[in-house]
């Protein structure tokens, strides 16, 4: 039975603004990720390929740093860590690439989008004392808003593919899932030793798939310049240092507070597009980029101040 965890005493202080900072600069990370993500599939690479790529080069650093201790506490705790590296990784990333081969980007974008929203309900189910409050709930339609009117940018025409979307979905639920375990394994283990056990279990259950993926990848395409820096890039700054402040964030604000964070991703994503691969932003883009961080300034306000009143 899941034991309830009282938020952080100094979740509130002004010391949590570098918390808030670390899920701002997290969500910035996987935000060019995806662009970065786009530019390894043009050059050939598959979805599953992608991901182990870059998960195995982020484990090694990981585990440089932090070899000492290799299991867990208890063999319940060891499948927590196996449910981390499914939801966190390879079901979710394969999932989320693998639907853009099916569907148009922009279902792919506002589906996974609700991730934050799922989050807050699961947790708000199983943990009495984090239910969702309605400045959350507000703040985060308003933010889900504005997603919509980012990914659709420029066109509202919606594409749907039954296949692409439920893979779509099922990459919002396996988020949701691991921002919950997060929360548990946040109370027992180091952030250090989460991550490397997240990304552990994350490539070995990964490598089925690739093996079952017809590629034509070579070694001289890893050569490329665009290739090998985006892999980097992934590999360091997108999932290594990435995860370990996001689990920080997640430790100190809350599961549900850090995960509204998501909702800037697309913002992110949509000037990391323009820069990156030229990509033009409408007015429809600007909107959306207000109401998203409107949404998400509003949740946190209106809860502070419905905390107040009590």
């Amino acid at each position: 039975m899941l034991t309830t965890q009282r938020p952080h005493p100094h979740s509130d202080r002004p010391s949590a603004i570098w918390f808030h900072l670390g899920a701002l600069l997290t969500v910035t990370a996987w935000g060019i990720s995806f662009v970065s993500t786009k530019i390894l599939l043009d050059n050939g690479l598959r979805p599953a390929e992608i991901y182990v790529y870059r998960f195995v080069l982020a484990y090694l650093i990981v585990f440089c740093a932090c070899h000492k201790k290799i299991w867990s506490n208890s063999w319940r705790d060891e499948l927590l860590f196996m449910t981390c590296g499914l939801c966190a990784g390879s079901i979710y990333f394969i999932a989320e690439n693998t639907a853009l081969e099916y569907t148009l980007v922009s279902n792919v974008s506002l589906i996974t989008s609700v991730s934050p929203l799922l989050t807050a309900i699961m947790v708000g189910a199983i943990y009495k004392s984090e239910r969702p409050s309605k400045g959350t709930l507000i703040g985060s339609l308003v933010a889900f808003i504005g997603v919509a009117c980012v990914i659709f940018n420029s066109s509202f025409v919606i594409k749907m593919n039954p296949l692409g979307d439920m893979l779509s979905l099922l990459a919002a639920f396996s988020w949701a899932i691991y921002s919950l375990v997060l929360r548990r394994l946040n109370a027992l283990y180091t952030v250090m030793f989460i991550t490397r056990k997240t990304f552990f279990y994350g490539v070995v259950t990964a490598i089925p798939f690739m093996l079952l993926e017809p590629t034509d990848t070579t070694p001289s395409v890893l050569l490329r310049t665009e290739v090998w820096s985006n892999l980097l890039f992934l590999g360091v700054f997108a999932s290594m240092l990435a995860y370990l402040i996001w689990a920080q964030a997640i430790k100190h604000l809350g599961a549900i507070k850090a995960s509204n964070y998501l909702y800037v991703q697309p913002i992110i994503t949509l000037v990391a597009s323009v820069l990156l691969i030229g990509e033009h932003i409408t007015v429809v883009g600007y909107i959306g980029c207000t109401l998203i961080l409107l949404g998400v300034w509003l949740g946190d306000k209106l809860t502070q101040i419905s905390s107040n009143r009590r």
